[in-house]
């Protein structure tokens, strides 16, 4: 009987091992950390019956053939500038009161030789005033079907966000006037999409719960981090705040590679890992930001959006949570739990550290 209770005992780690390195190698080690498809950014600015179209976007997360287009653009080559322009004549399509706005002149800009972004730039031209605007986002045929685009619509006295996708292709807006905030969907699900496919946040999520620990002390690690990254998001996004990617990036990847480490050389669940929590929480909520911070929204727009973008965020993480959490409490006192942390831990680690040495390198 001794034996037989051994040998499914292993059979038993041997199933944890496998989803505990399903969790934790969700992408393979060469990925980029963030596999949330590209995000584009429209300004759409509307002046009687004149609109003015920008989209900015930039090369991580598109398909392989409009990268080398952007690339080409980037570097002057008139045809694939006036190939984007063309895309955008196509793809985007404007509404007045009913009655669609013609595209019309469209040109490339390209921002400091820093950056990989582009500028693509149409101008579109209503029969009459724009009273209500309807717009169609139909880019994703060609950006990819994980693309994703946050519009800013503004106009004498003003503003308001859009979020797009390829499940939801059209927004309204009334001009002049100061209707309450719409988008609050498309943020929310922006957000849930954000944290699960944001793999450096699961990875740092999955490694301070992994190691286990009484209930209370997983729900303050919880609310630590939660907490945190809420603060920074809404620091960096409102302005009041503002780190470098080129930090925010790497020590989000050194958190992980921390918190995996802490795992395999202490013998006992740390006391602390709530304040390791809610310290690097800090950084991760910088992180969060970078997705809202290129709208550039104002104050009434950007509270609507940058609290249903963090509900969204808060959602996806619970999800998250409530999968992991029977799971270390099934493992918890099991005599292999230790060699399933250790091993789950070190592969983490090992990830942790490719991206801190890609984030280092490529800047």
């Amino acid at each position: 009987m001794t034996g037989r209770r051994s040998a499914g005992g292993w059979r038993r780690g041997i199933v944890a091992l496998g989803v505990a390195a399903l969790i934790t190698l969700g992408s393979p080690p060469t990925a980029p950390a963030h596999l949330g498809g590209s995000t584009g950014y429209a300004a759409i600015t509307v002046h009687g019956n004149a609109i003015r179209y920008n989209l900015t976007i930039s090369p991580p997360g598109l398909p392989a053939a409009v990268v080398d287009e952007l690339i080409r653009a980037r570097s002057g080559n008139v045809a694939s500038r006036d190939r984007l322009v063309a895309a955008v004549k196509e793809k985007v399509r404007l509404h007045a009161d009913g009655r669609r706005c013609e595209p019309a002149q469209g040109f490339v800009e390209t921002p400091g030789a820093d950056a990989e972004s582009l500028t693509v730039v149409v101008d579109f031209a209503c029969a009459s005033a724009v009273g209500e605007l309807h717009v169609r986002d139909d880019l994703f045929d060609v950006l990819g079907p994980d693309h994703h685009a946050l519009a800013k619509v503004q106009w004498a006295g003003g503003v308001q966000q859009l979020a797009f996708e390829p499940t939801a292709r059209e927004g309204r807006v009334t001009i002049g006037e100061r209707a309450a905030p719409h988008g609050g969907p498309g943020f929310f699900r922006l957000g849930v999409e954000h944290i699960l496919t944001g793999y450096d946040h699961l990875l740092f999520l999955a490694a301070l719960l992994l190691r286990g620990g009484r209930l209370g002390s997983l729900l303050r690690i919880i609310t630590a981090f939660t907490i945190a990254h809420s603060l920074t998001l809404a620091l960096a996004v409102t302005g009041l705040v503002a780190v470098s990617p080129r930090v925010v990036e790497p020590v989000i990847a050194a958190s992980i590679v921390w918190v995996a480490v802490e795992n395999v050389v202490l013998r006992t669940a740390p006391a602390h890992r709530w304040r390791v929590a809610f310290v690097f929480g800090l950084i991760h909520g910088f992180g969060f930001a970078s997705m809202l911070m290129p709208l550039s929204l104002a104050a009434g727009g950007l509270a609507w959006a940058l609290f249903a973008f963090n509900l969204g965020v808060e959602a996806g993480q619970a999800v998250v949570v409530l999968l992991l959490l029977p799971l270390i409490a099934w493992m918890r006192g099991k005599p292999w739990e230790r060699m399933v942390v250790r091993t789950a831990s070190l592969a983490v680690a090992a990830l942790g550290l490719v991206w801190l040495v890609e984030r280092l390198v490529g800047e």
